[in-house]
């Protein structure tokens, strides 16, 4: 197996006989100097140094970290936390801990730059090592592009950046001679590094438009996350002769001919990459064979090619409203690659045959050719299954005998089986969250007119489900054959964060055991399911459970009860699912060669634990800021909707008790704004962040996670992200009085900075949700 550029340099930088080289030598020594190969490696070097694997030393020669100077210096990547906090994530693959950056001691780095930080504390939380430390010297900045707002002072000229990465101003001398008014929003590139009492200088490299403007919110976010965007000529025309390549009568005759099954898909209305479909039947002895078919992505990417580098460089796709940032070029996505109705598409399927209880009891796995027979969408397949005699369809309502009776009848099984696995793995542990979500209704302008609540049709669990099988028989697949992938792990809560949850749960009336595990969480959800203290229990718990990311470590999947767990059942969109489909390609072909003679599968050559480790922080990274971006564009739409109500009233529900104010998000629009201790009543506030609550001194008002408050718009700070709420009803209260509106004093004299709490017992500010 040929090795990616990535792994060819770092192999050639680990050697004992590598000296250190400028770029051009050490190209010429991969033998990547000629003018076809330099471009791949250019990309590939400049993507290992945003990763901080390797960093450009003495004189620009390319070298590895050294990952510890010293036994209490660490060199690795820095991610900073929107609340404030950040990690350095190290550089050396086997040193696991990540050191914690407490705000305010991140030495002036940015997310993503290399630093070197000094570890000033050692610690043990929940059977685990932990560190904290500060960062000592920035190595290198790789964060140097800026968008925001340009101003002007008299002659001086700058702009103001959005976000909270850099809150300074950015001088822009060269802004005079580009005739840009000023308040348009464009992109700056830092020329010089603010010092202290001296701003950072730049230049401006692109003008976006005026705020406002169709597109120009959207870019920002692009550039302010340093996501990928136009795909490199070489990566555009390899794809192009990719979807030209396949012979289909040929695979036909490789791979197993599903073409007359009756198989479905089933997705969003307005998805354009289809990678998964369905088929299901009736088989020996009663039970039920579930094919999962898998768009065959690597069949087009061969490893270490233009295509592969720079997918692994995206790590996924980015999804915003009406726009797609995709993994591999669209023409293969939307394309070959995309299991569209009524054309032949090659795949990798899974076959499961479950027996009593919904358990699997016997699997199979195949290179195959389909054709779905059906593109079917959520909310019509489940009109379908609920026997409606309208069906909903963008092109128009649809009768029931405008679908083929066999696919009617597919979707009827699917239903069944669906529930029964459901019922499977909920008697086995896995936890279901009931938290909100809503859909944004955008204009032709992009703007934001209206929220809908999402779409709850139990398609989506349906389909989630059989994901769900497929990936845990791939996983059962490779582990029982020893090899090193990928797994999606995700740990149970630690001994802290139990206790904080149970602290939280207690204060609300209810009870969890010592011993937290996934079962007292069931019972607890199943036991608030309808009270108004749902929704906080939810939130709580959902708090308490760490993030799943990437690793070969075998961890299991604590919130799908799952021991064996990775992503398969995407590879036009994860890079995760990529690398289990190329092993799982020679297991298919491993096992075809031997046909039917037991030895042991071989596997070739595959990634060591250390490199699965270090694609397995890349891509857990990349999918952070995938989420981070997404939710950062919905949160700018919707403020920028807000800026046009401020004064209006609102319910909202309490998310989190701060020692600096009250965080409330908006039920209609599932955004959270800043109640300031400052604004809330004439009171001093006693604040515990473990159990979610503020009490006031005077009055003996109690603030708690979960409570119905109604709040109104008092400040929309676009620019930095911020909503400021103002109280109009507290939670089981009517409205305050006059006295105990912001800005009013009461006749102690106190105005509102006696709103500062006196007393908190938690240092930490509060933690923001984690999705699985």
């Amino acid at each position: 197996m040929s090795q990616s550029i990535p792994d060819r340099i770092l192999n050639h930088l680990k050697s004992e006989r590598y000296h250190p080289q400028r770029p051009r030598k050490l190209a010429k020594q991969l033998a990547l100097g000629g003018e076809g190969d330099y471009q791949g490696f250019r990309e590939a070097l400049k993507q290992l140094m945003r990763e901080g694997r390797v960093v450009s030393g003495v004189g620009g020669a390319i070298v590895l970290p050294t990952t510890r100077a010293r036994g209490d210096r660490i060199v690795g990547t820095y991610r900073q936390n929107r609340k404030g906090f950040g990690f350095v994530i190290p550089t050396d693959p086997d040193s696991h801990e990540d050191l914690y950056i407490a705000e305010g001691q991140n030495g002036g780095a940015l997310s993503g730059d290399i630093v070197s930080a000094k570890i000033v504390h050692r610690g043990h939380r929940g059977g685990k090592k932990t560190l904290s430390g500060r960062v000592m010297e920035i190595l290198e900045r790789t964060h140097r592009r800026f968008v925001g707002t340009l101003a002007r002072q008299g002659d001086r000229w700058f702009v103001k950046p959005d976000g909270n990465v850099l809150t300074e101003i950015i001088e822009t001398p060269d802004a005079a001679s580009r005739h840009v008014r000023p308040g348009t929003k464009v992109v700056v590139e830092l020329i010089s590094d603010p010092e202290p009492y001296q701003p950072a200088r730049g230049v401006i490299t692109e003008v976006l438009g005026r705020e406002g403007e169709k597109d120009v919110d959207l870019k920002g976010v692009i550039v302010q996350f340093n996501l990928p965007e136009k795909f490199p000529d070489e990566v555009a025309d390899q794809a192009s002769r990719a979807k030209d390549s396949v012979d289909f009568d040929l695979e036909r005759s490789r791979r197993l001919d599903l073409t007359e099954e009756t198989i479905v898909t089933i997705d969003p209305d307005d998805a354009k990459d289809y990678d998964d479909a369905i088929s299901l039947k009736k088989v020996e002895g009663g039970y039920w064979e579930l094919g999962v078919h898998i768009a065959d992505v690597s069949h087009f990417i061969p490893e270490g090619s233009p295509l592969d580098v720079e997918a692994r460089k995206r790590g996924n796709s980015v999804y915003f409203p009406g726009f797609v940032i995709p993994m591999i070029p669209e023409v293969l996505s939307n394309g070959v690659c995309s299991l569209q109705e009524g054309v032949p598409r090659l795949c990798k399927s899974v076959f499961i045959t479950f027996g009593d209880g919904a358990r699997p009891v016997r699997t199979r796995f195949a290179n195959s050719i389909i054709r779905s027979a059906k593109r079917l969408r959520y909310r019509e397949a489940q009109a379908l299954i609920d026997g409606q005699a309208r069906i909903p369809h963008p092109d128009g309502e649809k009768r029931r005998s405008d679908y083929a009776p066999e696919v009617l009848q597919l979707l009827k099984d699917m239903d069944a089986i669906a529930r029964r696995i459901q019922k499977r793995r909920l008697d086995d542990g896995q936890l279901v969250l009931e938290l909100p979500e809503i859909e944004l209704v955008l204009d032709d302008q992009g703007r934001v007119v209206d929220a809908v609540a999402e779409d709850t049709s139990f398609t989506h669990t349906l389909i989630e489900m059989f994901m769900v099988e497929a990936n845990e028989a791939v996983a059962r697949l490779l582990d029982k054959h020893g090899v090193p992938f990928l797994r999606r792990i995700h740990p149970g809560p630690g001994e802290h964060e139990s206790l904080r949850l149970r602290e939280f749960v207690n204060v609300a009336g209810y009870k969890l055991p010592k011993v937290l595990d996934r079962k007292a969480i069931q019972s607890l959800l199943m036991s608030v399911r309808g009270k108004p203290e749902s929704y906080a229990i939810n939130l709580a718990i959902l708090k308490s459970l760490t993030r799943a990311e990437y690793s070969p470590e075998e961890v299991g999947h604590f919130a799908l009860a799952s021991e064996n767990y990775c992503h398969f059942t995407s590879p036009i969109r994860r890079y995760a699912d990529l690398t289990v489909h190329r092993l799982l390609a020679r297991y298919l072909e491993e096992t075809q060669q031997r046909k039917g003679r037991k030895r042991k599968v071989d596997f070739g050559q595959v990634p060591d634990t250390r490199s699965l480790v270090e694609l397995g922080r890349h891509i857990s990274f990349t999918e952070r800021r995938a989420e981070d971006a997404e939710r950062e564009l919905r949160k700018i739409k919707v403020l920028t909707l807000l800026q046009g109500k401020v004064g209006q009233e609102f319910d909202g529900v309490v998310t989190g008790v701060t020692n600096f104010g009250i965080f409330v998000q908006l039920r209609e629009w599932l955004i959270e704004g800043l109640i300031r201790y400052e604004h809330l009543l004439d009171d001093w506030w006693d604040v515990n962040e473990n159990t979610g609550q503020a009490v006031g001194q005077r009055t003996g008002a109690v603030i708690r996670i979960g409570d119905v408050m109604t709040v109104n718009i008092a400040k929309v700070d676009l620019p930095r992200r911020e909503l400021d709420l103002g109280v109009v009803r507290m939670p089981g209260k009517g409205r305050p009085k006059k006295n105990d509106h912001p800005g009013r004093k009461s006749k102690n004299g106190r105005g509102r900075a006696a709103g500062r709490s006196v007393r908190s017992t938690a240092k930490s500010k509060r933690a923001g949700g984690r999705r699985r």
